[in-house]
């Protein structure tokens, strides 16, 4: 009996041991990611040539849900590029549902623009209208209309804006597990609306599986109904896990901006237990919960305003039958630490790397 007890005492050892130099690289990995999208974003890695700028265009935005603070941002990038190049704007919003960007969908081709911008909902979703346009020979540019960068032919979608958006999960899962000693217990939260929700959601769980970390929950809500769920839901996450609950990862900063008050209620302080994490987009109100250390403390921002001029620079190669720019934006972990980085003061990530001036040359203005 004492030997086998002896035996047993000893293979745990063993395996404690050997678990050691794993969970070491695991942290030096996840680290290192962390570093790397956490500097400054000061040189400009986007495209230098192209075709000049068109003139006398009208384009229609249309936006998944106007309250979505990542929507709201590329929409007034595309605003300032097109005022760069003088093109008439019209934004129109889906206000959050299916029936609503369908509404806008007809609404946009009514109005018989030059180009339309699907800015922050599936392509798929709105097929139909997506054929008709197509058919109609009115091009298309996109921002997190798929979950890949690049052109969307099947939909008739020139380009899709976006960063990689597997990056921006799994800097956002690496982030948490370093936080937490290599030991976070997670709730992923996602949205099953949306095919690129679900692909971020999917692959932070693996990133945070794969490094040892423990998944507690993956929560499908809508985020368009976020301020009638996330109280409730929160306050009984908290029943249910407790103090197991180390950290929160959202394809979203939009989940968190109703968190708080449960959290709060519950006794946990601003900077306490779950640390919030969101993998996209940078919202404003992200960045005041990050500065102020009050239940957030990362968001893996996008450039919105960049993208913005991302799209407009895509319409207008697609408008003079250029190839697209095959331009991936870069994202930025948003900490605390760095908060004042980037265009952190205007509560937004604008990289300082002279991305206007570089598409005004190109566009001959």
């Amino acid at each position: 009996m004492k030997r086998r007890m002896l035996l047993q005492a000893t293979v745990a050892t063993v395996a404690v041991m050997l678990s050691i130099p794993a969970l070491a690289d695991s942290m030096a990995d996840a680290k290192a990611v962390v570093d790397k999208y956490a500097s400054k974003v000061s040189a400009w890695d986007g495209p230098t040539s192209g075709p000049k700028g068109a003139t006398g265009k009208n384009i229609v935005i249309l936006a998944a849900d106007m309250k979505n603070g990542g929507i709201l941002g590329v929409v007034n990038g595309v605003q300032e590029a097109a005022g760069a190049l003088g093109w008439t704007v019209k934004a129109l919003d889906g206000a959050g549902s299916i029936g609503g960007r369908t509404a806008a969908f007809g609404q946009a081709m009514a109005l018989k623009p030059d180009g339309i911008i699907i800015n922050g909902f599936d392509a798929v979703e709105q097929k139909p209208a997506m054929e008709a346009a197509k058919a109609a020979g009115i091009p298309m540019v996109s921002w997190h209309a798929a979950s890949a960068v690049g052109p969307v032919p099947e939909v008739g979608v020139f380009a899709n804006v976006t960063t990689d958006a597997m990056e921006v999960s799994k800097s956002a899962a690496d982030w948490a597990f370093a936080d937490a000693g290599g030991k976070p217990g997670v709730i992923i939260f996602t949205d099953s609306t949306y095919a690129i929700a679900i692909a971020k959601a999917d692959r932070m769980k693996k990133e945070i599986e794969d490094l040892g970390g423990t998944v507690l929950e993956y929560v499908d809500t809508p985020i368009a109904e976020t301020s009638q769920r996330m109280p409730q839901l929160t306050t009984s996450l908290l029943q249910k896990y407790g103090a197991k609950w180390t950290h929160s990862l959202a394809i979203n900063d939009l989940y968190y901006d109703f968190m708080g008050p449960s959290l709060a209620s519950a006794g946990i302080a601003g900077d306490g237990k779950p640390v919030n994490v969101a993998a996209g987009d940078g919202s404003e109100s992200a960045y005041q919960r990050i500065r102020a250390k009050q239940f957030q403390a990362v968001t893996v921002a996008e450039p919105l305003n960049l993208q913005g001029w991302q799209l407009v620079d895509e319409l207008n190669r697609a408008f003079a039958g250029a190839p697209w720019s095959g331009y991936v934006s870069p994202l930025h972990v948003v900490t605390s630490a760095n908060v004042e980085f980037d265009g952190g003061p205007k509560n937004s990530f604008d990289p300082d790397n002279g991305y206007r001036d570089q598409y005004k040359k190109i566009w001959g203005k």
